[in-house]
């Protein structure tokens, strides 16, 4: 959606082409995590999954199915993390990424280094690579620096949700009733068209109005959680 709300007129240009990889991915997070992990979209949604997948939802209610899909535990595989936990993952790769470009850390030593940062940070230990350190593909397609793109985009898109709500209303009632044109919309307008107009703090400032601030993150994952989990 993201490319498709870029201005064609100016394709091949640095205005037809995205801000930067970090808002690349608050566009695909707040759409996975914001919109497709929330409740009232599956208050929507869920009748058409049950019928998709009878076998599987029939007999889950909502709630449980709701419960599932958010559920926060310390898991090994990134893309299969949950919100809460997602970061850590990135701020390990982050950790090791930046001793092993400087030379303090050898390529050799990057599996051991891996499941005892692992350890520390999730407390849990891989107990192979490709549960560790071979999972991703980024490194290996000399894709350096990428991990914290993911994260900058958890915190972009959750501080351009927010405006968007200022500026829509109450989103969580319009995807109750099925209505994800006006975020869509709204998207295209003040991030998509602008191509790299901006630069990517440039714009944050200008669509939201404040600085880039992992505030937003936060309140949404207090308030997601602590209703969750009655905390």
């Amino acid at each position: 959606m993201y490319e498709q709300g870029l201005d064609r007129s100016h394709y091949g240009s640095p205005l037809g082409r995205a801000c930067s990889l970090a808002i690349h991915e608050s566009q695909s997070r707040m759409w996975e995590n914001l919109v497709g992990r929330s409740r009232s979209f599956w208050n929507r949604m869920y009748p058409a999954a049950q019928s998709a997948f009878p076998e599987a939802l029939a007999r889950t209610s909502l709630d449980d199915f709701y419960g599932a899909i958010n559920d926060v535990q310390p898991s090994f595989i990134r893309v299969e993390a949950d919100e809460a936990t997602y970061n850590l993952h990135i701020l390990l790769r982050f950790d090791i990424e930046r001793p092993l470009i400087s030379g303090d850390l050898a390529p050799a030593d990057v599996p051991a280094v891996w499941n005892e940062m692992f350890t520390k940070y999730l407390g849990i230990t891989p107990t192979h690579d490709s549960e560790g350190c071979l999972q991703d593909i980024h490194w290996s397609a000399g894709l350096v620096g990428y991990f914290p793109t993911y994260s900058l985009g958890n915190m972009c898109g959750s501080q351009f949700f927010e405006a968007a709500q200022r500026d829509l209303g109450d989103l969580n009632a319009q995807f109750a009733a099925g209505e994800f044109q006006p975020l869509k919309s709204w998207l295209n307008e003040k991030i998509h068209r602008h191509g790299r107009r901006y630069h990517a703090l440039d714009l944050v400032q200008r669509v939201t109005g404040e600085p880039l601030s992992p505030a937003p993150l936060m309140r949404h994952l207090k308030a997601k959680y602590a209703a969750l989990y009655g905390v």
